[in-house]
């Protein structure tokens, strides 16, 4: 009964001592592996990897390349530094630090502002914490004996974090090391030793304390830590290529939108050039569903508050909602979302299995309040405009139906030049509406889609909605950053709520199985997302000016008008600049804006009545005809 027996990743079984550590376990295998590791994962459970194992059961030596030895390590990262604020600046109240995608932050309250000038300070004060190698230790408390120490400690943002635990008689974990306790649900890293030294505290931002403008503002001071130098390098260079393609300086620098105070924050303003490119988005979008069998539907953007009350919005996303406004002493609601549109377009016929499936696509404008600490360029707003469609089918259709989302999906994130996904298949949580066994039926033809059509997929156990399983893919940009995009769930919710059905063969009528998705998600932050993937350098079908023409003297100007038409004729986009600058400038401003082909026209092209062509970023290609510049364009374009 000492002995347990421990499975590893490659199925390979070993027996070994009751009470064995996974870190005794790795220096087992290899130092390597022992050095490397950060926690383990026993039994799908993440623990630290000095717990002592005391059954049988799976295990994983986890690392930084791992998700969760990453979470770990940067979680322990940030107690590290939380340790080393308040060794500085004892006065300061410690919030909350969580990991997050390419690092850690810490929220704290404290009277004097944090400044970059700060920063060499803290992180030589965590250098020296890592020196002084303190051993991790959890302790367990009950709520109040918790709510007790950290009140002596005067750290009363954890006092009111342990509150809502006090009834609930749950019991409290807290890790120390050395003179630093944090409450904290663990697991971590063992040392303070193994967070090594290639830290970056980055910057500060304000954050409004459980993200409610009621409460006080703190600082949320933002860093990261990786095991390598060279990691670490990478990453910070990673952030710098980030602010030049900052969505918000180039949406200034090429005047594609703008967002303005006498609007309204969150509300988005597109310039001529940015709604040029959003044309070409939604003229494709639709282009593409229509030929995927799709039907085009437009919905208002007011509906009558009861509308909202049979969705069960007015119930479960309030919060989310404007407020509503009175009309003829009825009260309306603007719209959060479009589902229940295309709930009543459906519903506003008898339908048979035969007209099974029917797909409803829109681009519909809707408007949710965020709260203002979160708005973000066209990334957070409080409009815009989802591309959403619901698929309404028989059961039997269902696997059918997502293998053709996914496909459209595949075929027209690639065009916008995004190949590389992480996709995940979310399944049934605690609370659902539905029945099991429509729950199953419904994640099954989600993985079976899925598989079928080759796709890598990663379950995410328990994290579907409350209304039915989803496959959320998020796309990775150039810098290798994740985000999420596309969606495609199953609801079992509002087909009940507006009581939908369709006359089976059986002559009996049942519930269609409804697919809610979306596939770029919303305009505005795909749009965001497209201006930094592209560094604004569009590819040419999206270019909003995909040439300029730059004649260098006044006598150039009619032979310039005239290659302008011509090309314009052909369905170019091309623009002229006229200004009494040199040629010289005329370029540079050309390349500022990031239009792909410059065509200079001087005596020589006036009098073989041909361009030089100039591409930006690739310099000149010689004179060229008209008709081959337009050639070389469209041949482009369809790469």
């Amino acid at each position: 009964m000492n002995k347990i027996v421990i499975t590893f990743p490659d199925q390979s079984k070993k027996e070994y001592e009751k009470g064995i550590t996974p870190l005794e376990i790795a220096k087992g295998i290899s130092n390597s592996l022992a050095k490397k590791a950060v926690a383990a994962k026993y039994n799908n459970q993440v623990i630290s990897l000095n717990q002592a194992l005391d059954q049988s059961g799976s295990l994983q030596i986890l690392t930084f390349n791992d998700k969760e030895g990453r979470e770990v390590f940067w979680h322990s990262s940030a107690h590290l530094m939380a340790q080393a604020i308040k060794r500085l600046f004892p006065e300061a109240q410690l919030g909350i630090g969580p990991p997050i995608a390419d690092g850690f932050y810490y929220d704290i309250d404290l009277d004097r502002p944090i400044t970059p000038e700060d920063f060499p300070a803290l992180e030589s004060e965590m250098a020296k914490i890592v020196d002084e190698n303190h051993p991790t230790v959890r302790k367990i408390m009950s709520a109040r004996e918790a709510i007790e120490f950290f009140k002596k400690n005067h750290e009363l943002l954890k006092v009111d974090l342990l509150k809502d635990l006090e009834a609930t008689g749950e019991e409290i974990s807290a890790y120390s090391q050395g003179e630093f306790t944090d409450l904290c649900r663990g697991p971590h890293v063992p040392s303070t030793a193994y967070l090594g030294k290639n830290f970056k505290l980055l910057s500060v931002a304000g954050a409004y304390w459980h993200g409610d403008e009621k409460n006080k503002m703190l600082q949320r001071i933002y860093a990261t830590n990786y095991p390598d130098k060279k990691l670490l390098k990478r990453h910070l260079k990673r952030i710098e290529e980030a602010k030049k393609r900052d969505h918000r300086r180039l949406g200034r620098q090429l005047d594609l939108f703008s967002i303005q105070d006498e609007i309204g924050s969150g509300l988005i303003l597109w310039h001529p050039r940015g709604a040029l490119i959003r044309h070409i988005i939604e003229t494709y979008w639709k282009e593409e569903h229509l030929k995927s069998g799709y039907q085009l539907v437009n919905t208002p953007h007011i509906a009558k508050h009861h509308l909202w009350e049979t969705s069960g919005h007015t119930s479960f996303y309030q919060e989310n909602m404007f407020h509503p406004m009175s009309v003829d002493e009825v009260e309306y609601q603007l719209k959060p979302m479009n589902c229940p549109f295309h709930m009543m377009i459906y519903k506003s016929d008898i339908r048979s299995y035969r007209d099974l499936p029917i797909r409803y696509a829109e681009l519909g404008t809707v408007y949710r309040y965020e709260r203002s600490g979160v708005l973000h360029g066209l990334m957070r707003v409080r409009g815009f405009t989802q591309d959403d469609a619901h698929i309404y089918c028989h059961p039997d259709q269902l696997t059918d139906e997502i293998m053709g989302v996914l496909d459209l999906n595949t075929r027209m994130l690639s065009r916008f030049g995004f190949t590389e996904y992480d996709v995940y298949l979310s399944t049934r949580p605690e609370k659902y509406v539905g029945t099991e066994e429509g729950w199953d039926h419904a994640t099954e033809s989600l993985r079976k889609a899925l598989e079928l059509k080759h796709i890598d997929y990663e379950l995410d156990p328990g994290e579907g909605v409350f209304y039915g399983p989803k496959i959320d893919i998020k796309i990775k940009d150039v810098l290798g950053r994740s985000w999420q995009c596309s969606t495609i769930q199953v609801d079992f919710n509002l087909p009940e709520r507006f009581d939908l059905n369709f006359v089976d063969a059986d002559g009996q009528r049942h519930r269609p199985i409804t697919i809610h998705r979306a596939l770029l998600g919303s305009l505005e932050r795909f749009f965001g997302v497209l201006i930094e993937h592209y560094a604004g350098n569009f590819p040419l079908w999206l270019a909003p000016v995909q040439g300029i023409i730059l004649p260098i003297a006044d006598r150039h100007f009619a032979f310039s008008r005239k290659v302008q038409s011509e090309m314009q004729a052909r369905g170019m986009r091309v623009d002229i600049d006229l200004r009494n600058e040199k040629v010289g400038f005329k370029i540079r401003e050309a390349e500022v804006q990031k239009i792909p082909y410059m065509l200079i026209i001087g005596d020589r092209e006036l009098e073989s009545e041909k361009v030089s062509v100039r591409l930006k970023g690739k310099g000149d290609l010689g004179q060229m005809e008209i008709k081959d510049v337009v050639e070389h364009m469209f041949n482009e374009m369809q790469q």
